[in-house]
């Protein structure tokens, strides 16, 4: 029987494979960057980017120049999705259309906007910094984010209105499973 075609456009099709929200949430918080999509004009346009997801807040905030194609999209149309993903293991097989991968990704829609109030701006810029970068503290490692900063950055909140993930994997004896790229010796 056919998988049947998706609803909406965060519906996983491969049912067997959807994530609920709480494994979704997780995956985002560990995925280390992610690609944003807008649109100008009829033409898609990704760009890869840190990023932080705001759990209390229920949205993803990244950062660009404060020119060039992200903001200049955003400004004509809000409406954007966004994407982190892993690969697993290449899985061979006997004929060429069962060749797979196992794999994980989250897609987020929403809406992106960029940040005018220099209180959430700063603290955007500072959930970035304490995500990677744990270690280190403002006023103790480095010197905190100042207002000349802020000026020449963009920030972005990504209201999350739907978001889907789904993940495939195999068993852990998978006859001929390995990671890419191929090392020498497997």
């Amino acid at each position: 029987m056919p998988d049947e075609k998706p609803v909406s456009p965060a519906d996983v099709r491969r049912k067997d494979r959807a994530k609920d929200d709480a494994w979704i949430r997780q995956f985002l918080q560990r995925a280390p960057f992610g690609v944003l999509a807008t649109v100008s004009e009829g033409q898609p346009f990704v760009n890869s980017n840190l990023f932080v997801y705001a759990e209390a807040a229920h949205a993803i905030y990244v950062h660009t120049a404060r020119v060039g194609r992200t903001p200049a999209n955003i400004e004509r149309e809000e409406r954007v999705c966004f994407s982190v993903s892993e690969m697993g293991r290449l899985l061979p097989a006997e004929h060429a259309l069962k060749f797979s991968v196992e794999y994980a990704g989250v897609t987020v829609f929403g809406r992106a906007r960029v940040l005018s109030d220099a209180a959430e701006t700063r603290h955007g810029l500072q959930l970035l910094l304490d995500k990677y970068f744990p270690h280190l503290r403002p006023g103790r490692d480095y010197r905190a984010i100042t207002d000349d900063e802020l000026a020449r950055t963009a920030v972005y909140r990504i209201e999350i209105e739907h978001w889907s993930g789904k993940a495939k994997a195999e068993r852990a004896d998978f006859s001929g499973a390995f990671h890419y790229p191929v090392q020498p010796g497997e």
